[in-house]
């Protein structure tokens, strides 16, 4: 149980590690071999669209909502990385942009890259947040469903903190 735990809670940091936004390109998607299992976890955000992005795409500001994503995130020389159970991960976000794209591709520790896409997109006066998760194949049903309930508790996390 301790281990499937852990198993849970590095692919949610690792996933959830790469939503940030930055200066550098996201790596493409592609380096699946077969279509995969996804779930869009999404968050209606009370607050105009781009005070939400603005405060997105710091991965600094990810230390105040995203508790899964790792600790100590911080800039590096290549861009971005912070500290996992497996050592230390780096993330390479997609450029600023005018259309909500805060897509991110995280490099383990092993080396292994997540791609994350994750949108912004207006709703009204507000906006709505739209996080991709992709199941690994060695994921169970229930480190999956654990995996999407990490990202939607910080999701929720992230609409309390823009929301106040």
């Amino acid at each position: 149980m301790k281990r499937l735990r852990r198993i849970v809670h590095r692919t949610v940091v690792m996933g959830l590690l790469s939503c940030a936004c930055g200066s550098r390109p996201a790596i493409a998607a592609g380096t699946q071999t077969v279509t995969v299992e996804s779930r869009t976890i999404t968050v209606r955000i009370d607050r105009p669209f781009d005070k939400v992005y603005e405060s997105l795409v710091d991965p600094a500001n990810w230390n105040q909502w995203a508790f899964g994503l790792g600790r100590n995130i911080r800039r590096s020389q290549d861009g971005w990385m912070a500290d996992s159970d497996g050592g230390v991960a780096s993330v390479q976000f997609t450029p600023r942009n005018s259309f909500g794209v805060v897509d991110h591709t995280v490099i383990r520790p092993s080396g292994k890259s997540v791609y994350v896409p994750m949108r912004l997109i207006a709703n009204g006066s507000g906006c709505e947040l739209l996080f991709t998760l992709f199941r690994e194949p060695s994921m169970s049903d229930a480190q999956f469903a654990s995996a999407a309930g990490f990202v939607e508790r910080d999701l929720n996390g992230l609409k309390r903190l823009l929301e106040k």
